[in-house]
C-alpha cells in the first residue's frame, strides 16, 4: 500500500512545475490550479515498496503489458511481460473483444445469465488491474452499472458464497466483539475515505442474504470510484456478520458467514458501536454509508450516529432524494413550477425503511415550501396516504410502527373519502385519485392491471408512476404494463433499468431510472471535500434538488425526469458542488486537506465546480516510484 503523504513529497517537483504552467487572471482559480491538493486524483507519482512479481500481483499498481521500458527496469519487471509495450487504449480494446467472446462461454449452463457472466469477467479485471477495471466501468457506464450494482448485483450476493475468490473489503462479525479496535489496522491503507456497510439483513428486496451481502457494498464503492472519482485505495467495503435468520443459509455448507440466528437488541447495538467507535478512531474523517439494514434497524442507527459521526443511511435518505427529484421533476412535467409541488396529492405503497424515508423528505420538502411552520408540517403530511402489506394505514391501526404513526391518516379524514383503516391499494387509488403513485413495497406486480386502470381516475392532467422497487423482478410494474394500461400521457421511472417502450408512430414512452446511483456518490464526495463533520437534511436536500434541477424544460415535458446514466460524473459533480455550498450555508465546513474552511466560503459557484473536479480521480495509471524503506 502507498504512503500518501511520501506521495506527495515526491511529487513535489512536478507541483512546481503546476505552478509554472497554470496561470490564470482569477486568483482562486490559480489557486485551485496550483496547490498540491488540487492535482486531478491519481496523477500523482506514487512510491511503491515492491517490485518484480509483487508488482504484478497487486491490481492497485498493476499495469500488465503498459509498463514503460523505463518502469520495467526500475521495477526489475524486464522479461516478465512480452518485449511489446502497450497504450491503456489498446489494452481496453483487446480486453473488450475477450470480454464479448466470453460473455456466452463464461455462463455456467443456460440457467446462469449472461449478466452474470459478465459480472465474472469484470470481476476478474478487477481482482488483477484496478485503474483499467475502472477506465472501462467509466467508459462503459451505461451498460456495465446494472452489472456492478442493481440488478445483477442482487443475483450475485444471492450466489456470493459460491463466487467467492479472494478477499474485498474486511469482516467484522459478533465473534469479533472485544477485538475490532485493533482488526482496523489490519486494513493496509492509512487513509480511507469512504466505507458501505451492511449487516446484510435486507439486501435490496430479496431479504435477509446475511454475509453475501458484502457485495452490495463492493457494487457502491465502484459506483463511488466510477462516479464521483473518489480514489480505489481509499474506499472500504465492510460486512459485519451478527448472523442470519435465512434458514436456507443456516443449513448451507458453503456458506461463509456466521451460522447462527442474528443477534439481537443491546447485544446488535454493542457490535455496530464498537464497529463505528474503531473505524472513527483510526480514519476520524471517514465517511460512512449504511447500506441494506432491515428497518428494524435502519431508522435506529441512523438516529443514533448522524449527529455524531459523518455516516448516512443511503435506502432511507438516498432513495428518499432520488424520490423528491422525482417528484419535483415529475411537477415540471406537467408544466408547472416546482413550487406548486405540496399540491401533488400522493399514494404511497411500502412502509419500510424506503417507503418511511421518503415520506419524512418529501413532507419536510413541502413544508419549507409552504413556510417551514408547523401549520405547513401538518398540511403536507394531509398529501399521503400510505398503504403497506395490511392495507391503508390510519389512526385505527393496531401496533403501528412508530415511524409510520405520523402518515396514519385520520378517521374523520378516511370518513370523509369514504375509505376505512386497511382499505385495499386499488380502493385507496379510485378513491383519492392520486398525482403520483409511489412503489416502495419490494413487491414484484403489486401494481396489477386493476390498480393501473383506477389510476386512469386521477386528478392530474399527466400522473406519475414510480415502480421503485429493485431488483427488477421486485418492480411494482413494468413501463410496458403503464403505458399500456394509461397511454401515453403519463409520467414513469423505475428503481431498476428498464428499456423505453415504443408507443408507435414514432412515439417514445420514457422509463426514467430513479437511480440511486445519481445521488450517493455526490453526498459522499461534496461532504469528504467540504470538510462537513456530519450530513444534514439541508445538504441532503440541496442534492435532491440539485437533481431535479438538472433537466431542461425540454426533457421534462417529454417526460424525461431523470438524466442518462453516461452523465453520471457530470451529474456527481454538480451534486457534489450543491452539497459543498451548502455545508458552507450551513457554517459546516471544514476545508479539505489545504482548503480550509475561510477559503472554501470565497468561492464562487463556478470555483466550487472547479474544485470538485479537480479533486475527482482519473483512471489513469500513475508513474511508480520505488523506495525500499
Amino acid at each position: 500500500m502507498s504512503n500518501f503523504s511520501n506521495q506527495i513529497r515526491a511529487s513535489s517537483a512536478l507541483i512546481k512545475r503546476l505552478k509554472h504552467h497554470h496561470r490564470s487572471s482569477n486568483p482562486v482559480l490559480l489557486l485551485l490550479q496550483s496547490r498540491s491538493y488540487t492535482t486531478n486524483e491519481g496523477h500523482r507519482p506514487a512510491i511503491v515498496q515492491k517490485r518484480s512479481l509483487d508488482i504484478l500481483h497487486d491490481p492497485w499498481f498493476n499495469k500488465g503489458t503498459a509498463f514503460s521500458v523505463t518502469e520495467r527496469d526500475r521495477l526489475d519487471l524486464r522479461g516478465l511481460l512480452p518485449p511489446n509495450v502497450m497504450t491503456p487504449e489498446q489494452q481496453i480494446k483487446r480486453f473488450m473483444v475477450d470480454l464479448k467472446r466470453l460473455e456466452v462461454q463464461a455462463r455456467d449452463g443456460p440457467s446462469d445469465p449472461n449478466a452474470l457472466a459478465k459480472w465474472r469477467i469484470l470481476n476478474r479485471l478487477h481482482d488483477r488491474n484496478e485503474v483499467m477495471y475502472y477506465k472501462v466501468l467509466i467508459n462503459n457506464i451505461e451498460e456495465y452499472a446494472p452489472i456492478v450494482y442493481t440488478p445483477t448485483v442482487g443475483l450475485v450476493c444471492q450466489n456470493y458464497s459460491g463466487l467467492f475468490r479472494r478477499p474485498r473489503g474486511m469482516y467484522f462479525s459478533a465473534e469479533d466483539r472485544g477485538e475490532m479496535m485493533s482488526m482496523v489496522y489490519n486494513w493496509p491503507a492509512d487513509q480511507v475515505d469512504m466505507i458501505v456497510v451492511t449487516d446484510g439483513s435486507r439486501i435490496l428486496g430479496l431479504g435477509d442474504l446475511g454475509v453475501q451481502g458484502i457485495g452490495i457494498a463492493i457494487g457502491k464503492l465502484d459506483l463511488y470510484v466510477a462516479a464521483a472519482g473518489i480514489n480505489p485505495q481509499r474506499v472500504l467495503p465492510v460486512m459485519i456478520d451478527v448472523g442470519t435468520n435465512n434458514e436456507k443459509l443456516l443449513e448451507d455448507p458453503v456458506y461463509l458467514g456466521l451460522q447462527e440466528n442474528r443477534l439481537d437488541g443491546d447485544e446488535y447495538i454493542a457490535v455496530i458501536d464498537e464497529f463505528m467507535e474503531a473505524v472513527f478512531t483510526r480514519w476520524p474523517n471517514v465517511i460512512v454509508q449504511f447500506e441494506d439494514f432491515q428497518s428494524k434497524w435502519a431508522f435506529k442507527l441512523l438516529q443514533r450516529y448522524r449527529n455524531t459521526y459523518r455516516m448516512f443511511n443511503d435506502d432511507v435518505q438516498g432513495t428518499a432524494g432520488v424520490a423528491i427529484a422525482g417528484l419535483l421533476g415529475a411537477v415540471r412535467a406537467q408544466g408547472r413550477p416546482m413550487i406548486d409541488f405540496p399540491k401533488q396529492k400522493i399514494v404511497v405503497a411500502g412502509a419500510g425503511s424506503a417507503g418511511i424515508g421518503v415520506l419524512n423528505t418529501a413532507r419536510k420538502t413541502m413544508a419549507r415550501m409552504l413556510g417551514n411552520n408547523e401549520y405547513a408540517f401538518d398540511s403536507a403530511r394531509r398529501q399521503f396516504w400510505v398503504v403497506d402489506a395490511k392495507g391503508l394505514i390510519t389512526e385505527e391501526r393496531e401496533n403501528i410502527d412508530p415511524d409510520a404513526l405520523p402518515f396514519a391518516r385520520k378517521v374523520n379524514e378516511i370518513n370523509r373519502q369514504d375509505l376505512r383503516e386497511g382499505a385495499s391499494l386499488v380502493e385507496v387509488v379510485q378513491k383519492v385519485k392520486p398525482d403520483v403513485l409511489l412503489g416502495l413495497s419490494a413487491v414484484g406486480g403489486l401494481f396489477s392491471k386493476e390498480v393501473l386502470e383506477a389510476l386512469k381516475g386521477s386528478t392530474s392532467t399527466r400522473p406519475a408512476i414510480f415502480a421503485m422497487s429493485n431488483p427488477t423482478n421486485n418492480a411494482e410494474c413494468t413501463p410496458e404494463e403503464a403505458y399500456s394500461s394509461l397511454g401515453e400521457n403519463i409520467i414513469f421511472a423505475s428503481g431498476s433499468p428498464f428499456k423505453d417502450v415504443d408507443l408507435g408512430n414514432g412515439r417514445i414512452g420514457h422509463c426514467n431510472q430513479g437511480n440511486n446511483m445519481y445521488l450517493f456518490p455526490g453526498i459522499g464526495l461534496g461532504t469528504l471535500l467540504s470538510g462537513s463533520r456530519i450530513i444534514t437534511d439541508g445538504m441532503l436536500q440541496a442534492a435532491a434538488e440539485c437533481l431535479a434541477a438538472y433537466m431542461t424544460e425540454e426533457e421534462v415535458l417529454k417526460g424525461v425526469i431523470f438524466p442518462s446514466i453516461s452523465s453520471i460524473r457530470d451529474i456527481t459533480k454538480e451534486v457534489a458542488a450543491a452539497v459543498v455550498k451548502e455545508a458552507i450555508r450551513e457554517d459546516l465546513a471544514e476545508g479539505y486537506r489545504g482548503m480550509d474552511a475561510r477559503e472554501l466560503r470565497k468561492l464562487s459557484q463556478e470555483e466550487i465546480e472547479e474544485f470538485v473536479k479537480k479533486n475527482m480521480w482519473n483512471p489513469d495509471y500513475p508513474t511508480l516510484v520505488f523506495r525500499n524503506d
